[in-house]
């Protein structure tokens, strides 16, 4: 854990990245070119260039957000590595897969509601990433139906952070102009010929 590093916050998210990187080596995007680790980089820098937020346990926790789920990563790993708080935040982005899809969105749902509000902050900014990505490419890791409809899910889940939180308030507004872009595009896409 970091609390005592004079240099927290810059050492923080560095090792973070680093530690992330490492253990998404191996792993590409669903188009099977991307190497997978862009992904939770670009979550991070979405969460700090597009919804302004500089915490540097919200941009650790999002470099890492996809660690539990998808590597050999566990909780308590997290806990050793970065301390309580970056570990929760992790745990509360990671779906149990052992479970059927519609089961596994509730349960998903329903954790990231009673979670700390930094969670659903790095939702959005999952979202976000996956939404763009899904409009920019054919081949893209989610479809852009599905993306949509889980930037919907993740606005909805924010909706109660936006008073008190202005990071989150940001992340709502440019994500919901993002689905509505998406909106219009899948609305051509049906009209065409």
């Amino acid at each position: 854990m970091f609390t005592d590093h004079p240099t927290k916050d810059v050492t923080l998210w560095q090792q973070a990245a680093s530690f992330a990187a490492f253990k998404h080596r191996h792993q590409l995007r669903k188009d099977q070119r991307t190497p997978y680790v862009s992904h939770p980089f670009r979550v991070a820098m979405t969460i700090r260039q597009v919804f302004d937020c500089n915490d540097a346990e919200i941009l650790a926790a999002a470099l890492m957000h996809d660690l539990i789920e998808d590597t050999t990563t566990d909780y308590d790993d997290l806990l050793k590595k970065f301390g309580k708080s970056i570990a929760d935040l992790v745990a509360a982005m990671t779906k149990n897969m052992a479970l059927p899809e519609a089961p596994r969105e509730a349960q998903y749902d329903q954790g990231l509601a009673k979670a700390d509000w930094r969670a659903r902050l790095i939702k959005l900014g999952d979202t976000y990433d996956n939404l763009c990505d899904s409009m920019a490419s054919p081949e893209a890791s989610v479809p852009v139906e599905k993306a949509a409809d889980k930037a919907r899910r993740a606005i909805e889940l924010a909706a109660g952070d936006t008073a008190a939180h202005p990071a989150s308030a940001r992340a709502v507004a440019a994500l919901t102009a993002v689905l509505k872009s998406a909106g219009a595009r899948m609305s051509r896409v049906e009209h065409q010929p």
